[in-house]
């Protein structure tokens, strides 16, 4: 049996919340995004997470956990449940995926060269900022100098994504690539 401890994180957005392991759940940059029961049909875990009452969304990255709940429930309610949950879980050492990576999913040697910049700058600077608050951002698309940009875990649904996005994000690629950014925008928010 694996020694599992577990410290909840709080983050921007007030409905996320961050359950954090003393291990490595996924290699680096490696993330999953389950926004509902159905989405989470290759996790296990994510499955038993959904059947908790009020959650909403599970996300999993790096050494974390992300649940998000719905607003009919307080913290205070659920997140003793969401601990019995996941300790016995990865004590028992059952497969976060039913599924293995093949491949990174951020790189394609079929890039062109300024997405791979702008690739390799969301994975430099961007990434560890928002996955320390839970979430996780992916690159989606780029044309007509229009980066398109998918928000996973607690930056989905976050107040806060809108001002990170523009003045964060967007200002960040526009000065490190003005020739070819001109925009950021998000999929599906």
């Amino acid at each position: 049996m694996r020694a599992v401890n577990i410290y909840m994180e709080a983050n921007p957005n007030p409905n996320s919340m961050k359950f954090v392991v003393n291990f490595m759940l996924l290699q680096d940059g490696i993330s999953f995004d389950y926004p509902d029961k159905a989405s989470a049909k290759d996790s296990p875990l994510a499955q038993q997470l959904f059947d908790l009452e009020g959650v909403e969304r599970v996300f999993y990255m790096s050494n974390f956990i992300t649940v998000t709940k719905s607003d009919s429930v307080e913290w205070l309610e659920i997140q003793d449940a969401i601990r019995a949950v996941i300790k016995p879980y990865l004590e028992d050492e059952k497969p976060l995926l039913l599924e293995e990576l093949d491949k990174d999913p951020l790189f394609d040697e079929n890039d062109s060269e300024v997405v791979k910049k702008i690739k390799g700058i969301l994975d430099e600077y961007i990434r560890p900022a928002v996955e320390q608050d839970g979430g996780a951002i992916g690159f989606a698309a780029f044309e007509d100098g229009v980066v398109k940009v998918s928000l996973q875990g607690s930056c989905s649904g976050c107040p806060a994504s809108a001002v990170t996005l523009k003045q964060g994000i967007e200002n960040l690629l526009k000065r490190m690539l003005p020739e070819d950014v001109k925009e950021v925008v998000a999929e599906g928010v």
